[in-house]
């Protein structure tokens, strides 16, 4: 095929792309615009949380020519050949989706990046890792924009139309703003459906635990092998081992030796797979302050995506602490303290203790709990962390 119809076909997809873009969109859009200025932006953040249709947005906007990394033309193709033929088309930049799956990416968008200075070249992939494992020159020229998982608010817009204001601090708030939000919604009744079926915008579409399972196992068995050298099938088996103990344990941590032994893994291969799942956010590891090596399992580990719990019918008990460290993880730093009388975490200074009914204050600053609307005392709606953002 000549390089004119691989340009029209792509040409056709793109537009057919932005015209089916939702007329409601995540209110965290806005948060990103700040980046719409720079010339050189990696967008990243987990699968489904609405980066296309982020890049569509802006490609429509600044007259960007938007291309997906995986798309069968494009072997037809190089990226370098294509963004010079776009650019002598008019369009000011391009956008490359998922951009792992193009073959020398990182040489490519460079050349391109420095031979049109006057073009915007956009990135977009599922772990921020994308450009160390790039070529270190490209890490300086290109700006990192995350978008996260949809919170709890943006569920509440996408879902009912609701706008809430956003709360800048969990453990420092107008509690008239808080009953006022209970008011106009219920909000438990909201915020477990979020927690069971809501943390991708593609929740409205319906099938939203098939479409998270999918989800996985694409990160899984098709991007975790872009960044991790030497992998083996055993390794992968590991990954999804990890992820399923670490659903259905009682405790949010796993045994190192035990599993180096049972997969035939050494120490350095499993934490160097551990990286790669907390870069590729599907799971988060929390630290003791005074323990942050890389050689090091951290002190709990919980899902990156706190669904996954409710999808499996996993630990539920771990759904609380995984959703807190989701949240606040976002907002700053978050620790386990070293005695746990004294509560689960630390944050900005705050310790915190997580649970339900049962759970009480202990040593602890403040209880986050998911059974009460409103707050009380020092006891905090596990709800309220889903404002953050």
């Amino acid at each position: 095929m000549k390089s004119h119809e691989i340009l029209e076909r792509l040409e056709i997809k793109m537009e057919r792309l932005i015209n089916s873009l939702p007329e409601r969109k995540r209110l965290f859009f806005k948060k990103l615009e700040k980046y719409n200025s720079a010339r050189g932006v990696l967008l990243y953040g987990p699968r489904g949380v609405g980066k296309t249709t982020y890049l569509l947005m802006i490609s429509k906007k600044y007259n960007l020519f938007y291309v997906s990394g995986d798309d069968p033309l494009l072997s037809q193709i190089s990226i370098y050949d294509l963004g010079e033929k776009i650019f002598l088309e008019g369009y000011q930049g391009i956008i490359i989706d998922e951009v792992h799956y193009l073959n020398n990416w990182s040489i490519q968008v460079k050349s391109l990046f420095d031979s049109f200075p006057s073009k915007k070249i956009w990135i977009s992939d599922s772990s921020s890792i994308i450009l160390r494992k790039g070529i270190a020159d490209l890490s300086r020229r290109f700006v990192k924009a995350k978008l996260p998982l949809l919170s709890f608010r943006e569920f509440i817009y996408l879902n009912t139309g609701k706008k809430f204001e956003e709360i800048k601090s969990p453990f420092n708030f107008d509690k008239d703003y808080i009953i006022s939000i209970t008011k106009e919604i219920e909000i438990l009744k909201l915020f477990k459906e979020y927690s069971k079926a809501g943390t991708r915008p593609f929740f409205l579409e319906g099938n939203f635990s098939e479409k998270m399972i999918n989800v996985l196992e694409k990160s899984i068995y098709h991007d975790i092998p872009f960044f991790l050298e030497n992998l083996k099938d055993n390794h992968l088996r590991l990954i999804k081992a990890i992820i399923d103990y670490l659903i259905f344990s009682k405790i949010p941590t796993i045994n190192v030796e035990s599993m180096c032994k049972k997969w035939g893994v050494g120490k350095s291969k499993l934490y160097e797979i551990l990286d790669v799942l907390q870069e590729s956010e599907l799971i988060n590891i929390v630290y003791k302050k005074q323990k942050t090596s890389v050689n090091s399992k951290g002190d709990k580990m919980f899902l990156a995506d706190p669904s996954y719990y409710y999808i499996f019918d996993g630990e539920i008990g771990n759904f609380r602490e995984a959703f807190v460290v989701f949240s606040l993880k976002e907002k700053g730093k978050i620790f386990t303290l070293k005695d746990e009388k004294d509560g689960d975490f630390i944050f900005d200074g705050i310790k915190i203790e997580v649970g339900g009914s049962r759970k009480k204050i202990k040593n602890s600053d403040f209880v986050i709990r998911d059974d009460i609307d409103l707050p009380i005392r020092n006891k905090i709606p596990l709800w309220i962390l889903g404002f953050l953002w």
